[in-house]
Order: C-alpha cells, then structure tokens, then sequence
C-alpha cells in the first residue's frame, strides 16, 4: 500500500512538470531542454530561501519566479538572437547549472527540520486523522487547480493565440499575433511550472541537489507521450489529463521496476536505463497499434 501512495505521489508532484513540458514540446512545438536547469533552479532557490528562514510558501513562490525568469531567458535568445530553439535551450541549461550552485552555495541542501508546506499542510489534516495522506492530498490539490487554470486558460483568446503559434505560426503572424511574445510567455509558463515542481519535490524529498534535475526532461516527455497513447484527443481539457495519468503511470512503473526489477537483473544504479526503455516502449506502441490494425484491416478486407 505504500509503494502505490508513493507512487501516486510522485506522480502528482511531478505532473506538474509534466504539464510544463506539454506547453512546450507540444503547444508550441518548441524542444525546451531548459527543463534540467529550471526544475533544479526552483528546488534550490526554495531550499536556500527556506534554510535562511523565509516562509516555505514564499520560498516556492521565488522558486517559480526564478523558473520563469530562465525560460524567459531560453525565449529570448530565440527569438532576439535568432538562435536554433534546441541550441538556445541547451546553453540556458548549460548556464544556470553554474547559476544553481550560486543560488544553493554547496552542492546539496538539506531540508531536514525545516519547516515547509508539506508540515504545514500535514498539521492541518491532523485533527482528521488525514496526515498520512497529507502529501497525496496536497499534490493532487495543486496539480487539480493547475490543471483547471491551464484549461481555462488556453481556451482564452490570449491562450488560443499561444496554440495557435505552435500550429501554424505564419497563420497566426497574419493576424497580426506577435508569435516572439507568443514563445516567451509559453516558456515562462512552462518553466515556471517546472521550477514549482522542482519546489515542491526539493520539500518532499528534504533536500536540494545541484544535479537533481538531470533527466528531468526524459521524464516529462515519457508522461506527456504515454498520456497520448492513452488517450489520443485533440481536446485540451482531456490532452492534460491524459499528461497527469501518464505521469502516475510513469513514476509507478519506474517503482515497481526498482521494487522487483531485481529478478530481471536490474540494479537501483539503472534508473536511467529503465527510463529510457519506459520513453522506447511508449514511442513505439502508437505505431505498433497502427500496424497491427492495418494488418487486422487487411485481413478483414480479404476475407
């Protein structure tokens, strides 16, 4: 019963980055590797914010602003120096690697005794004897109201222009859209996102580490790709919960295959590796399902 809690939490916590890299890679088709980078920004900001005594909520808060401010950072060497989107995310994540050490001070930041919102939170739901669920509830109560705003959101004029630059940008630069400013706010959102869920993992886990945003990237595309194998829609309401189903998915397959992948020869030190078939085999199935629905096809027509 644990193993599915924990789970279900990592799953929520980092569904919100999840939401963050759909913004990019698929509103506005734009292969944001500053995800590494910013996730790592928002947990050390709000670690080093929290070990020098501000208040946690707070703390978070500044760790989003510090997320925003590098995908800011990301859209403008693209758009205003005209640097390749790839390229431009790779030297902001490159850049604030150095950035994180200077922020945090050390490599790693230990929230052990600190107060945060998880504590605070959990104090809360004590009285209802609900403080072994704390974590669960909270994460799914933010992702849920991150999740409604991102719907409402991009069903508003400013947020069906921001789809609309992903789709066809030479349409909606006609219209009289400014697509540069439409690729900075996605960005800033996006990574804003990413950083509070850097935040909030930094205070789940009860540390912040200059390296713990390393594959942050593979992870949140595993989500949003095998939320799309499961549910292949075109409708935004239903497109993010399909990103936040792959994201338990994901982080409760990665658990169950360090919890038993033991008798398949796996170690806890091939984290990495099983990713990487999880983002494979979530790749692969979309065209797996086509071809054996042709075939099935095939065989009907023939017979």
């Amino acid at each position: 019963m644990s193993l599915l809690i924990n789970a279900l939490e990592q799953g929520l916590v980092y569904g919100i980055m999840a939401l963050g890299v759909l913004i990019t890679f698929r509103v506005l088709d734009f292969p944001d590797l500053t995800v590494d980078g910013s996730f790592t920004m928002g947990a050390g900001i709000t670690a080093a914010l929290t070990v020098g005594g501000w208040n946690p909520f707070l703390a978070l808060l500044l760790g989003i602003v510090g997320g925003m401010v590098a995908g800011i950072f990301t859209g403008l060497l693209s758009t205003k120096l005209n640097i390749l989107n790839l390229l431009a995310g790779i030297l902001t994540m490159t850049l604030l690697y150095s950035v994180n050490l200077r922020i945090m001070g050390r490599p790693n930041i230990p929230l052990i005794g600190q107060s945060t919102v998880l504590d605070q939170f959990e104090s809360l739901l004590a009285p209802l004897g609900l403080s072994d669920y704390s974590n669960l509830i909270f994460f799914g109560l933010v992702l849920i109201f991150i999740k409604l705003l991102l719907d409402l959101f991009f069903n508003t004029e400013l947020g069906l222009a921001l789809r609309a630059t992903g789709d066809n940008e030479q349409m909606i630069l006609a219209q009289g859209v400014n697509t540069d400013t439409m690729k900075i706010l996605g960005l800033a959102i996006s990574n804003g996102l990413v950083a509070l869920s850097g935040g909030l993992v930094a205070q789940y886990s009860g540390f912040a580490d200059v390296g713990m945003g390393i594959g942050m990237i593979i992870a949140g595309l595993a989500s949003v790709i095998v939320g799309e194998t499961l549910l292949p829609t075109k409708s935004f309401i239903w497109v993010t919960t399909g990103v936040v189903t792959g994201s338990i998915i994901y982080r409760t397959a990665i658990m169950l295959a360090l919890r038993y992948g033991y008798n398949l020869g796996f170690k806890a030190s091939d984290l990495k590796l099983i990713t990487a078939l999880i983002v494979i085999v979530a790749l692969a199935t979309p065209q797996v399902r086509e071809k054996l629905n042709l075939k099935l096809g095939e065989r009907v027509g023939i017979s």
